[in-house]
């Protein structure tokens, strides 16, 4: 059913959902537009209004290719929303859950043309703060580039920042007990650069950060900190390194690893990157997809003797923990923003001790892992298991050595022995 946007745009019909809002197909005086509607509860915020107004001179000045244009800003009764260019195709979370990971060629296509786009906002001032695979489009009317990719654009600029009100980072304070240090954090937890976790203001190196991790998951087909509780991630970020990618050039591995450096100034800037970016695109021509298998996404818990191989080996859900009050089980912890307490020193210091997410090769079993805990649990079973049969049998038949005189004193079997925690 048509519905008016203030006197200028119609919307048609729903193209998606998120947590933020619902994207329409709508049409406007210049023809067909996508009109990104946010929730109600964020319309009635009049300081969210006030800052949403505020930005729009920022947000329609910001024109490139590389970026989905904002068109104009609509505030009208419990209306509040962002007209947008149209592009006819996906995004690349979509193109992702299809195919998994994609070929070097590719993802270093895809991500070069979005940093492309942050070094136009950056040099505009503007940063995103929330750069992930549902925020990059791919234009399928586009003319092909390496490796038959779609023309990429970097979307909902503004977005992050219009929800991170002063009302909700007061708030956000007041639950991290008044920490010096403590603030909201906006954003979806797997790109979540550190200095945010940390509580320090977003710059344009955080949009680095995340676009680095997208890098990462493109190749990988799954991101180098995420997985399990939110909590965790964020942790993960502070306090892991990166675990190398096997099978990728040395050149496109360091290029990563200095964009995801926990120091915001070692990371490249965004017209860094994507020259960087670009002049790889020779060197991965013709390589295949990595063949890795994505890591357990959560820590291992302790097995005990006493537990059941096949609660250990049971798979774990790979789904996503909700953020937003509200959102439906369907809602992605990828696919969301979310206003987090910044961790408290004491607890980032805790590290992310059994959280490691090494990559491993195919049919490997990760180390440490739940399933190789079962099983060595298994094998000390079937050792003391053995060890219990050749005692009965020397007790049994060859007991004449033990009382003909062996100065030794025998002892009966011990008890039952646990298996000994691993950490």
């Amino acid at each position: 059913m048509a519905r008016n946007i203030g006197s200028r745009y119609t919307a048609h019909q729903i193209l998606g959902r998120g947590s933020a809002g619902t994207v329409w197909l709508g049409e406007g005086p210049e023809g067909p537009v996508a009109i990104k509607l946010l929730r109600e509860d964020l319309a009635s915020d009049q300081e969210l209004v006030g800052r949403f107004v505020q930005e729009r001179t920022a947000l329609l000045g910001l024109d490139h290719p590389r970026v989905v244009g904002v068109r104009d800003l609509v505030v009208d009764g419990n209306d509040l929303a962002l007209v947008m260019d149209l592009v006819r195709g996906t995004d690349l979370r979509t193109r992702l859950d299809r195919e998994r990971r994609l070929a070097p060629e590719a993802a270093v296509a895809i991500v070069a043309d979005v940093a492309d786009g942050l070094a136009a906002a950056h040099a505009a001032g503007i940063v995103h703060r929330d750069v992930k695979p549902e925020n990059i489009l791919l234009d399928m009317e586009g003319q092909l580039g390496p490796a038959g990719s779609h023309p990429a654009l970097l979307t909902d600029f503004g977005v992050a920042k219009l929800i991170d009100t002063p009302r909700r980072t007061k708030a956000t304070r007041s639950a991290g007990g008044g920490a010096p240090n403590a603030s909201g954090i906006i954003g979806t937890p797997d790109y979540i650069a550190p200095e945010i976790v940390e509580g320090l203001p977003p710059r344009a190196a955080v949009d680095i950060y995340a676009l680095a991790t997208v890098l990462y998951e493109l190749l990988a087909g799954f991101t180098p900190f995420g997985g399990g509780h939110p909590g965790a991630v964020l942790r993960r970020h502070v306090t892991e390194t990166v675990v190398p990618l096997p099978g990728i050039p040395d050149e496109l591995w360091q290029l990563i690893v200095q964009c995801l450096a926990k120091a915001p100034a070692s990371r490249l800037r965004a017209s860094e990157l994507a020259q960087r970016l670009h002049d790889l695109l020779p060197l991965l021509r013709g390589m295949p997809p990595l063949d890795v298998d994505e890591p357990d996404t959560e820590p291992a818990a302790e097995v005990h003797e006493d537990t059941a191989p096949e609660r250990a080996d049971r798979p774990r859900r790979k789904g996503a923990v909700s953020l937003v009050p509200g959102a439906t089980s369907a809602d992605s912890n990828r696919d969301t923003h979310t206003s987090m307490r910044v961790p408290a020193p004491d607890e980032l210091a805790g590290g992310a001790h059994g959280t490691a997410r090494a990559p491993r090769a195919p049919g490997q079993r990760r180390p440490g892992s739940a399933r190789n805990k079962a099983a060595s649990v298994r094998k000390r079973r079937i050792t003391l298991g053995a060890a219990a049969v050749a005692v009965a049998a020397v007790v049994g038949v060859g007991g004449w050595l033990v009382a003909g005189g062996d100065d030794g004193a025998s002892r009966p079997p011990g008890q039952r022995q646990s298996a000994p925690s691993e950490p």
